[in-house]
């Protein structure tokens, strides 16, 4: 406060000084003074204005700000999937933490989780880590229905997920495109979509060896039963961005799964939050195909995968 008072008190004397300085008349044309002189004493008093209210928010700015943020109500996240390969099948139970809490997630054991396959008899998954339930030998099969059962600290959560059919991957190589006079490298995926069908896709990609955090996912609501070529656009705007570039000698691969249309749904607005394009201020959850509270998603899906280098 003692630094705010002599600041004010020195600027307070250079102004009192600068409303008392005459208008050198042999500078300034008379007819142009006469004109601008009652706008001269309007911009004084503006420019007075100004500097009482940045000196109220200098004070202002020292000021510590207290803000209370409640608890919210903790939920339980299941992250649920099965498809045509062994070993897949594999669901992930945590919660969510309040905004002063780590970002580091903790497994929620000692759920039961079951699957069932056509309404058959449920198979138990083993927690083989804390809230990693998975059933090594279990897969999905095209058209058939499945199951989820959850139940943990006195909740229990359900889904089902129909296993869509199997769109053959025809080719995966790379292309460049031209951005703001840059060119660079991307992967690109060729593929036929069945006419007549709603049919949903998400694609993983991972460059030597590690994947990419982008979500790459779209349906066929506008070029249904064509082929399509998609290139796998990725963006970051991180300090090591040019890093992440596709280079010569990289190795990719990239992973389509036919999914279906409400997981579609779960992945394409978490996209959309992600990146800011829900046009909404506050981001909300993606959509979820879990019932009872849950958050995340329960995926039947098919898998498959090619590789190539970065010429």
């Amino acid at each position: 406060m003692l630094r705010f008072k002599q600041y004010f008190s020195s600027f307070g004397s250079q102004l009192n000084n600068f409303f008392q300085l005459p208008l050198c008349h042999s500078l300034v044309p008379k007819e142009f003074y006469s004109a601008k002189k009652s706008d001269s004493l309007l911009r004084r008093s503006t420019l007075f204005a100004s500097v009482l209210l940045s000196a109220m928010y200098l004070t202002s700015c020292e000021k510590v700000i207290q803000i209370d943020l409640n608890d919210a109500e903790k939920k339980y996240v299941i992250e649920a999937m099965i498809s045509d390969q062994l070993g897949s099948c594999k669901v992930v139970l945590t919660q969510t933490k309040n905004f002063d809490e780590n970002n580091t997630f903790t497994g929620v054991s000692g759920a039961q989780v079951t699957i069932a396959d056509n309404n058959g008899a449920p198979k138990t998954l083993t927690e083989t880590a804390p809230g990693v339930y998975e059933a090594p030998a279990l897969t999905a099969v095209s058209s058939h229905t499945y199951q989820l059962s959850v139940r943990v600290g006195g909740e229990e959560f359900s889904a089902t997920s129909v296993m869509p059919a199997l769109v053959h991957l025809d080719s995966l190589y790379i292309t460049e495109r031209i951005f703001f006079d840059e060119k660079n490298k991307y992967a690109t995926v060729l593929y036929d979509d069945p006419a007549g069908v709603q049919n949903a896709y998400r694609f993983i990609q991972y460059v030597n060896g590690i994947k990419e955090k982008t979500i790459f996912v779209r349906d066929d609501d506008s070029n249904d039963g064509l082929t399509i070529e998609r290139t796998l656009l990725f963006f970051s705007d991180d300090d090591d961005a040019d890093e992440k570039k596709l280079k010569s000698g990289d190795n990719v691969r990239v992973e389509m799964l036919c999914i279906s249309y409400p997981v579609y749904k779960y992945w394409f607005s978490l996209s959309q939050s992600s990146t800011g394009e829900n046009q909404s201020a506050t981001p909300g959850n993606p959509v979820t195909n879990i019932q009872g509270g849950a958050l995340g998603y329960f995926s039947a899906h098919t898998w498959q995968s090619k590789t190539v280098e970065v010429p």
